[in-house]
């Protein structure tokens, strides 16, 4: 399976759907999650994700060190990576150096055995964001994603709930 992205909107199904995609692997599975929980709001939703999930799963938080911890994890254990999209924010509003951590990540990606799963939303569909931040967000996004993409070998777009296979490569 190697890496396969799965993109799409906000409450597309992407999440469920990667998270089938391992499913149909034998357990155990590791989820990295990279979500932090500022408000009530975010924190139901980390809930909402983790009530999904059965026994078979085993949760690992990196909202920042993801490369380090594809690393760390055994080789041998399939990764879904939910989702980089939050990964990505939290880098920006750290102010870190976005480029570098995306070529860290996909190093990291390069490294790895076992199949990865990685969940991002899709940001470029929308109108020009009328904020500096917002555009420089939404860029990065862009950038991220494409360059996942082009190392991906299967690259999956979710659109309400619906599965379009945008790159199959053997």
């Amino acid at each position: 399976m190697g890496v396969t992205l799965v993109l799409g909107g906000a409450r597309s199904g992407k999440s469920t759907y990667a998270e089938g995609l391992l499913e149909q692997m034998p357990a155990p599975w590791g989820y990295i999650a990279t979500a932090q929980a500022y408000d009530d709001e975010m924190t139901e939703r980390i809930a909402l994700h983790r009530s999904r999930r059965g026994a078979g799963w085993q949760t690992f938080d990196a909202p920042l060190a993801l490369a380090a911890t594809l690393d760390e994890l055994p080789a041998d254990l399939p990764i879904l990576v939910d989702c980089l999209t939050l990964w990505l924010t939290n880098h920006l509003l750290a102010d870190h150096d976005l480029a570098a951590e995306g070529a860290q990540l996909r190093a990291a990606l390069a490294r790895r055995a076992a199949p990865v799963v990685l969940v991002a939303n899709e940001v470029g569909l929308g109108i020009v964001p009328d904020n500096a931040l917002a555009r420089r967000f939404r860029d990065a996004a862009g950038r991220l994603n494409q360059s996942l993409a082009a190392q991906a070998q299967r690259v999956v777009f979710v659109v309400a709930g619906l599965p379009m296979i945008v790159k199959d490569a053997p």
